[in-house]
């Protein structure tokens, strides 16, 4: 973390950092893929509104409140320089409780990126966000590898109940994780 609102962590092979303007294609890109559709819902139209999204991110990304919508960074592939995903949280008003977001492009997915940002974000979040105790994240049953991102990242599954997100035509069933803040405790 930088002193002027800004994110900026190296780590393992990849980079955390804010979101900048160059970065709208790559998202873009992501969404023809079907990458974005269970954060953002059907992105057919995503490039008229993406560059948008990528500002209001920068713009809250320096108010630095989760508890006030979302904060979303880029995740960057150390060795090639390219936005991989996309880390942050949400605030869930029907929860008054932050969850962890994150996404990776087809062609990062299965290579740990998404796993590693989310564990390097978390332990992130919680340090630097004190008056938070815990992050939770809410997966789709039927979404294993994302799942499997949640664990790897630190979160332990609290329940599965049905629910539905923002994108949901209907309840579904949902995996509840936890990651608490470490507090050294035994």
């Amino acid at each position: 973390m930088r002193g002027d609102g800004t994110i900026y962590i190296e780590r393992d092979g990849i980079i955390i950092r804010d979101i900048q303007p160059g970065d709208t294609e790559a998202f873009i890109k992501m969404a023809s893929d079907g990458s974005l559709t269970e954060i953002f819902g059907n992105c057919a139209d995503c490039s008229t509104w993406m560059g948008g999204w990528a500002d209001e991110a920068a713009y809250l990304a320096k108010k630095d409140n989760p508890l006030n919508g979302y904060l979303a960074y880029s995740i960057v592939c150390k060795s090639n320089n390219q936005v991989a995903g996309s880390v942050g949280c949400s605030y869930y008003e029907d929860k008054k409780e932050t969850g962890i977001t994150y996404f990776t492009g087809g062609i990062y997915r299965g290579k740990g990126y998404a796993s590693l940002a989310a564990g390097i974000y978390s332990s992130y979040f919680l340090e630097h966000y004190p008056d938070i105790p815990y992050l939770i994240a809410t997966v789709r049953v039927d979404n294993i590898p994302s799942c499997k991102v949640a664990e790897n990242a630190g979160f332990l599954l609290e329940e599965t109940k049905l629910y539905q997100d923002i994108y949901d035509n209907e309840p579904c069933k949902y995996n509840f994780y936890i990651k608490k803040r470490n507090t050294g405790k035994t």
